[in-house]
């Protein structure tokens, strides 16, 4: 068979030749499952007895879904809702309707969706935007503080809130690393905002902050998750069994342990930040918490950690892998296979060269005011032989840039990442938003998750909720 170009439609079989097999190898590694074009159905979703019904916010395209239908065929993706308020053109929308189909899917603001029109699940998850997360300085009613209007954070305690019985028991979050140390001037107030928020309702939570290569995923891309489970739950009673011991839970027994296994990052922990309460109103927690006279103060919120009943504890961990990892070198296409516009010319290069490359220089501001300007070097080309960098949403488009992805091919010419490469990077099928334009796909990238990290810990959640 003649390998096709990855922008070319064909039908399963034909784009055998080129999905990556070191990642459906890594997958094949976690279960009996494999790598396919086309992973999932778009028929009406039929939840049985046994299965685990799923509620997915701030969807993007559907990175959560992969890592949670790739786990197991238990888990359901009931609902879920995705929209772009930047944007009159839905990219994500529409490729999320072209992989999973239309049914159970929102295109709306969710401020705009009451939570009685949410379908009950077993699980909520969402990667949801890293935004101001202070809360109003007035308690507005019975129900509870409300925050900002957009600050996406309080839709999903809205939720949970109006939900209440029928709340669901697990939830699956996501968020940048500087979330546990922002915002500058009051370190760690955000998450102790969100920590303080869910176990007002109910809630148990462990985080840790995970860098996908650190566990043979083949990007470098480090970001924050959070599990937490209602204290009814099976997996809270788990923990209300092991309470006496919470460092042993953060660093073997939890749920993200378990999945990903970690130790101290020094023979002991900072006794400063190891235990403490979060006290005062979630409008007293904005105001007070964190605040300090010293600067550069550290947060009181390490990486790794579990909250109960507003009592924190705290560590900072580094991960403990011993299996292969994958590499950029190992998913990229063959030199034949890549579009002409994705090679930069020798015009260009010296363009990329400069952004690329370590600068001492003076500028001038548009007022006129000299000043110096000084930045390191970046890899160019970027190494083959170990993870890639972290995608960001500028990946896309031809002009130069100091951040995009340039790799050298075996005939010597230097060339951009292609889209089905970005979405190996996070370990997505192949040609998963080829209903997008090349510069949209490799903005959704930088948006989206690596799936593995969620299937990792599916595993761990299958087995214990």
């Amino acid at each position: 068979m003649t390998p096709q170009k990855y922008t070319d439609t064909n039908d399963k079989e034909e784009l055998k030749c080129i999905l990556c097999e070191k990642i459906a190898e890594y997958s094949k590694a976690l279960a009996d499952r494999h790598q396919q074009l086309s992973l999932f159905e778009t028929a009406p979703v039929e939840v049985y007895n046994g299965d685990i019904r799923v509620v997915e916010l701030f969807a993007g395209v559907g990175g959560f879904r992969i890592g949670f239908e790739r786990a197991s065929k238990r888990f359901k993706t009931v609902w879920n809702n995705q929209w772009e308020p930047s944007t009159k053109r839905q990219d994500a929308s529409i490729v999320y309707q072209h992989r999973f189909g239309p049914e159970g899917h929102s295109n709306e603001d969710i401020s705009t969706v009451n939570a009685e029109d949410i379908p009950d699940s077993d699980l909520l998850c969402g990667g949801f935007p890293c935004q101001d997360y202070s809360v109003a300085t007035t308690l507005i009613n019975s129900k509870g503080i409300e925050g900002k209007k957009g600050v996406l954070w309080w839709e999903i305690h809205r939720i949970l809130r109006d939900k209440g019985e029928k709340a669901p028991k697990y939830l699956l979050l996501e968020n940048v690393d500087r979330l546990l140390s922002s915002p500058a001037k009051q370190r760690g107030r955000d998450f102790a905002i969100i920590l303080a928020s869910l176990s007002d309702l109910g809630y148990y939570v462990e985080w840790r902050v995970i860098n996908a290569a650190d566990y043979g995923m083949p990007q470098r891309r480090k970001r924050t998750y959070i599990v937490a489970y209602h204290k009814t739950s099976r997996i809270g009673q788990q923990f209300e069994r092991a309470r006496k011991s919470p460092f042993e839970w953060i660093l073997n027994k939890g749920i993200i342990s378990s999945a990903f296994q970690c130790s101290e990052k020094e023979a002991g922990y900072n006794s400063d930040h190891s235990n403490f309460t979060i006290e005062g109103s979630l409008v007293e927690v904005t105001n007070n918490f964190g605040k300090s006279e010293k600067k550069n103060a550290k947060s009181a919120v390490c990486n790794a950690g579990l909250m109960a009943d507003r009592q924190v504890w705290s560590t900072t961990v580094k991960a403990e892998y011993e299996g292969e990892g994958l590499t950029l070198g190992d998913i990229l296409l063959p030199e034949e296979l890549i579009p002409e516009e994705f090679f930069i010319s020798p015009k260009e290069l010296e363009k990329w060269v400069y952004l690329k490359g370590h600068k001492s220089e003076k500028r001038i501001t548009k007022e006129g005011y000299e000043y110096n300007y000084s930045e390191g070097a970046m890899a160019f080309p970027d190494y083959l032989d170990r993870p890639s960098r972290t995608i960001i949403t500028g990946e896309g488009g031809q002009s130069a840039s100091r951040f995009k992805h340039v790799v050298l091919t075996p005939s010597g010419r230097y060339r951009r990442l292609v889209p089905v490469e970005l979405e190996r990077l996070n370990m997505f099928p192949d040609n998963h938003t080829q209903e997008a334009t090349d510069t949209r796909r490799a903005f959704l990238m930088g948006n989206a998750l690596v799936t593995g990290i969620v299937e990792n810990i599916a595993h761990v959640l299958l087995d214990r909720m």
